[in-house]
């Protein structure tokens, strides 16, 4: 029988979403040599944690890794000098993909919004699956009056628009990312939470969670030892998928105005710095300043397929609905 390492690797699709995504981990942890910060933080815990995540808690920063340096204060793209890629990693100083409107660095801009990326997408996919595996399993494993309430609740959250919920946070507790991420947090779990009742209600039937019953062992060991590790593979499978939609969709947010600021390091951001320059200008090539569009749109292209391709790669692996389908076959 080939085992899911041999199925894997026989996914080239899938080898491919891997190895993007593995490029993207690289710049995450190699980011501080890859575009060094004009000014050093004191420690590295400023470098791969993003301001917004700990601002809250413990004020602002002594440092600022993640706003993009400004070349001047002209609005005018200066285009990308290809003679700094002469060395690597090149000198962000000479702009080896350009500057944004505004004269913010581009380079800069995507090996640090790398990490935000990366970083939200994953805060927001723990917490939501954690909200999701709780209010699901014990919907589905208790039923009743329980699941009744817990999925009138989740058909609440389904009604809920998510851009109008994101514009009132922002627009009481101000904009940033950190509104933007608890916004998706408190009102996304409902997706998880109905898909792992479904899974849970077709475990709980099976003769070994009778059998577990018969010998005593109580609700709370049961969902974790037996229910709990029968269900899981398809929902993770559900997590590895959201990621890429979750920040396309942050990108979206962020390019309406509703991120951290138009200086951080956004892939979002960085594209609502070049809506002017779409097309170009009056009287000039339409042409002239592709960079500033192009450049981000293709790391958010590639990021979201990476995450896609991946997933897919898991769920034919993993999934043992999937495996039953193409036996039965």
């Amino acid at each position: 029988m080939t085992t899911w390492r041999h199925r894997l690797l026989r996914n080239r699709l899938g080898l491919v979403g891997f190895t993007l995504l593995g490029l993207f981990l690289g710049v995450y942890l190699l980011g501080p040599w890859l575009a060094p910060p004009e000014k050093p933080c004191p420690s590295r815990i400023y470098y791969f944690i993003p301001d917004w995540l700990y601002r809250p808690f413990f004020g602002e920063p002594p440092c600022q890794p993640y706003r993009m340096p400004r070349d001047g204060f002209k609005n005018t793209p200066l285009p990308p000098d290809w003679s700094a890629w002469k060395q690597f990693p090149p000198d962000w100083r000479l702009h080896p993909l350009g500057t944004t409107e505004k004269r913010y660095d581009i380079y800069y801009g995507l090996i640090w919004g790398t990490r935000t990326a990366l970083i939200i997408g994953a805060v927001i996919v723990v917490f939501q699956f954690m909200g999701g595996l709780a209010v699901g399993t014990t919907a589905g494993y208790f039923g009743g009056k329980t699941d009744s309430l817990l999925m009138r609740i989740c058909d609440i959250m389904f009604c809920l628009p998510t851009l109008l919920i994101t514009l009132v946070f922002v627009s009481v507790l101000g904009r940033g990312l950190d509104k933007i991420v608890l916004a998706s947090i408190l009102f996304g779990w409902a997706g998880y939470a109905a898909f792992i009742r479904g899974d849970v209600l077709s475990v709980r039937t099976r003769m070994y969670i009778d059998a577990a019953r018969a010998v005593g062992a109580g609700p709370g060991h049961i969902i974790r030892k037996h229910v709990i590790p029968n269900m899981i593979y398809p929902a993770l499978i559900l997590a590895s998928l959201e990621m890429g939609t979750l920040v396309l969709g942050l990108a979206g947010l962020s390019f309406l105005g509703l991120g951290s600021g138009e200086d951080y390091a956004d892939w979002g951001a960085m594209i609502a710095l070049a809506r002017n320059r779409i097309v170009g200008m009056p009287g000039t090539n339409a042409f002239e300043y592709w960079y500033t569009v192009f450049f981000p749109g293709v790391t958010i292209f590639l990021f979201v397929l990476a995450w896609n391709l991946v997933g897919d790669a898991v769920r034919e692996v993993l999934d043992p609905r999937r495996k039953e389908a193409v036996g039965a076959k």
